[in-house]
């Protein structure tokens, strides 16, 4: 049992370290734009004062 605990220990900290070099890398070698698309949104507010 204590095997099992250690290798999925072992591979969630290659995952993490995989995922954060991904987060890192990602951008230059694979062409991928992690920036989130930004739009401005103009609504007008009706504020009920009184």
């Amino acid at each position: 049992m204590w095997k099992l605990i250690k290798a999925l220990l072992y591979l969630a900290v290659v995952a993490g370290i995989a995922f954060v070099g991904y987060a890192y890398v990602g951008p230059v070698f694979f062409a991928a734009d992690f920036a989130a698309p930004s739009q401005v949104i103009r609504q007008p507010v009706a504020l009920d004062l009184e």
